[in-house]
C-alpha cells in the first residue's frame, strides 16, 4: 500500500476521508489536497484504471487494522496434536496413567495422536497394538472421534483422536480395579 509520494502515477481517482467522490485529478494536486487537509493519500485500489486513492489518516488507519487482525486472532482457537507413548505389552496401571493424559489433553480441546511403539519381535505381532489402540478408543468412545484409524508405519502404529463437537453434559470416564484385578469403567459426572 503506497502513500504519499511514493504514489507516483499521474492521475488518480481520489474519494475523501468519508468516502465521498471527489473524481479524477492530477497526483500533485491530491497530494496538496491531503496536505492542506493535514491527512495522507493513500492509495487503495492500485489495480483500478486510474487507481484509486483515499485522502485519510494513515496512521489511525493502520492502528484500527491491526486491532480487527488482534481480535481475529484472539477468536480463532488453535488446536495442537498431543501424543501419547504406548508399547504393545503395557501394564493395566500404566495404561491407566496414558489413559488419563489423553483425556486431559482432549478436554483442554487438543486432538491426540496414540502411538504404538514396537521394538524387536513385538512387530510380528501388530494385532497387540491394535488391541491397546482400541481398548483406549473405546474408554475414551463419550469424549472422542477417530479422526485416523489405527496404522502401522514402520515400527509404530499410530490413531489420532479428536474430541467430539458437542459435550452435551460433561462426563468423566473414571477407570478403577475391581476386587478381581479386571478394569471397570464407571461414568462420574462432574459438577460444573
Amino acid at each position: 500500500m503506497r502513500i504519499n509520494e511514493e504514489i507516483r502515477i499521474r492521475e488518480v481517482r481520489v474519494t475523501d476521508a468519508n468516502g465521498e467522490q471527489l473524481g479524477v485529478m492530477l497526483t500533485r494536486d491530491a497530494l496538496k489536497l491531503a496536505e492542506d487537509k493535514h491527512l495522507d493519500l493513500v492509495e487503495v485500489a492500485p489495480k483500478a484504471r486510474p487507481p484509486v486513492c483515499r485522502i485519510m489518516d494513515f496512521g489511525k488507519y493502520r492502528y484500527e487494522q491491526q486491532k480487527r487482525e488482534k481480535e481475529v486472532r484472539k477468536k480463532q482457537k488453535i488446536i495442537t496434536i498431543k501424543e501419547v507413548k504406548l508399547r504393545p505389552n503395557i501394564e493395566q496401571h500404566d495404561f491407566e496413567v496414558k489413559l488419563k493424559n489423553a483425556q486431559r489433553f482432549i478436554e483442554e480441546g487438543n486432538k491426540v495422536k496414540v502411538t504404538i511403539m514396537f521394538r524387536g519381535r513385538e512387530l510380528s505381532h501388530p494385532e497387540l497394538g491394535s488391541e491397546v489402540l482400541n481398548r483406549l478408543a473405546k474408554a475414551l468412545e463419550e469424549v472422542v472421534t477417530v479422526e485416523r484409524a489405527a496404522k502401522l508405519e514402520g515400527k509404530n502404529m499410530t490413531m489420532i483422536l479428536s474430541p467430539k463437537a458437542q459435550k452435551a453434559q460433561k462426563t468423566k470416564k473414571v477407570t478403577t480395579k475391581g476386587g478381581d484385578g479386571s478394569a471397570q469403567n464407571q461414568d462420574a459426572q462432574s459438577s460444573s
